[in-house]
């Protein structure tokens, strides 16, 4: 399951010049992003080298050429398993995995409406004020991105969900068309309940989701398992600095392996 068709459009407005291209003789031959978020954290992403081109110096290049825009900072990626030895070599260090499940999920789909779970109902995510949804994705993620989560939330073929209580957000995810089937993120919840309603009202009788679990949230994993969804692509969270101080339990569900 690949990203969606304006995903670039969103990614874009998080760090305009954080997009690198390496080209050999005018052709370009390998990518690599390299995000600032703030002032300490940063995000690589989308390293590729066209396969005639590996092996020969250039990817690593570009990949100097990435973290040097990242210098001073606490720098995470997602990464191919297989090649956690060679992020050691670049100061990375293990956090945990996502791991991606996908399937039909096995829920009787609700709508914008009471939940089931007491005191909570789910609205269109863009009926929340904006500073308030910033301030709920500042509870799971290392820095500001409001830039990016503006488009997210509101760019064409994407559905999102806010669990309100009392005024309160304790939920919120997003559902994304990719080129075959839809993903799902991010999804934040204060409780596996929570998270399975917001799963419900995203979903679409018969149509394929994927979600990125981490697996160091145990909560979230019983719950795609208990959706029927099943694993299909692991990758590993890795950072430069120590793990940032985020609301782990609350997360089930990745908003991108691409920028975090």
């Amino acid at each position: 399951m690949e990203s969606g068709p304006f995903d670039l459009l969103a990614f874009t407005a998080s760090d305009p010049a954080g997009f690198l291209v390496g080209r050999l003789e005018g052709q370009a031959i390998a990518s690599i992003s390299a995000i600032r978020y703030g002032s300490e954290y940063g995000f690589i992403g989308f390293y590729i080298v066209r396969p005639e081109f590996c092996g020969k110096g250039f990817g690593i290049q570009l990949w100097r050429a990435g973290m040097d825009r990242l210098a001073g900072r606490n720098v995470a990626l997602d990464g191919v398993v297989d090649q956690q030895d060679s992020y050691h070599k670049s100061g990375f260090r293990h956090a945990y995995n996502h791991v991606r499940y996908e399937g039909v999920p096995a829920v009787d789909p609700v709508r914008v409406r009471p939940t089931g779970v007491r005191g909570i109902d789910l609205v269109d995510g863009r009926s929340v004020p904006f500073d308030q949804l910033a301030a709920y994705d500042r509870r799971f993620f290392p820095a500001d991105r409001s830039s990016f989560l503006a488009l997210w939330v509101s760019l064409p073929g994407r559905r999102s969900l806010a669990a309100v209580r009392d005024g309160r957000l304790e939920g919120f995810a997003v559902l994304r068309e990719a080129r075959s089937g839809s993903r799902i993120g991010p999804i934040f919840a204060a409780s596996d309940e929570i998270g399975h309603a917001l799963v419900a009202g995203l979903s679409t009788p018969g149509a394929t989701v994927a979600i990125d679990v981490p697996d160091a949230n145990h909560s979230a994993v019983k719950l795609v398992e208990r959706l029927g969804l099943e694993p299909t692509f692991e990758c590993a969270r890795m950072y430069t600095g120590p793990d940032p101080e985020v609301e782990l339990s609350g997360i089930f569900g990745n908003t991108s392996l691409e920028l975090g």
